[in-house]
């Protein structure tokens, strides 16, 4: 192998791992993800509903830290956090967590925002918050707004399920998503041509390696 050609493999795989490996102080983004689904019942056509889940619950500890429900002196030196179990349900009752899902999550169709309302919460990190929100009239698409924890660490993502297989990914710089809740969504393949982007370009990468492998042997 030449040894421009190491450099670069040697500086791919240095990559990958910086970008893989968190550091001690933002553990927390890059555990198991956030997720949120996007419900809507024929029954009550001008209502969304969104359930979020928390990915991890040490990360309702640190939420609860900042919200003032938990104390802060639960922080770790490095970076970590004092979790215990009955965290969640502190979490969950209070009124600031209530405020905090209603000011990171909201539901507009057209211009118009829908009004939530969270349902009684019980095992927040087993089963999540439930937000109903009622729109001003039947609602066919709408744009909902998910910045859940962004605002502790950009790095946090939250992976989104909607009607018909739909799906996104929510980040800081890509906190909306327009949803269509009756009929078939525009475009209905493009999960699956995202899907196989990233499954092309992993292929790519292992025949790289590969590649300079061979060329070493």
């Amino acid at each position: 192998m030449s040894s421009l050609s190491h450099r670069a493999l040697v500086t791919l795989t240095v990559a990958g791992i910086a970008a893989l490996v968190p550091s001690p102080a933002s553990a927390h983004p890059f555990g198991d993800p956030q997720t949120v689904a996007i419900t809507h019942d024929a029954r009550h056509p001008d209502v969304v509903s969104v359930r979020w889940r928390v990915g991890g619950p040490d990360d309702l500890t640190v939420l609860g830290m900042s919200l003032d429900v938990i104390g802060k002196d639960r922080a770790r030196p490095d970076g970590t956090v004092d979790y215990r179990y009955t965290d969640a349900g502190e979490v969950g009752s209070s009124a600031a967590f209530t405020r905090y899902l209603l000011d990171r999550i909201t539901v507009t169709t057209g211009a118009a925002p829908c009004s939530g309302t969270v349902q009684p919460i019980r095992a927040l990190a087993l089963k999540g918050a439930t937000v109903d929100f009622a729109c001003p009239a039947p609602v066919e698409t709408a744009t909902v707004a998910v910045r859940m924890l962004t605002d502790l660490n950009p790095a946090y993502r939250t992976l989104a399920t909607g009607p018909s297989g739909q799906r996104t990914v929510y980040e800081k710089g890509h906190d909306s998503h327009d949803w269509t809740l009756v009929g078939d969504p525009p475009g209905g393949g493009s999960a699956l041509l995202q899907i196989g982007a990233v499954l092309g370009g992993l292929v790519a990468l292992l025949l790289v390696v590969l590649l300079a492998r061979r060329a070493a042997a």
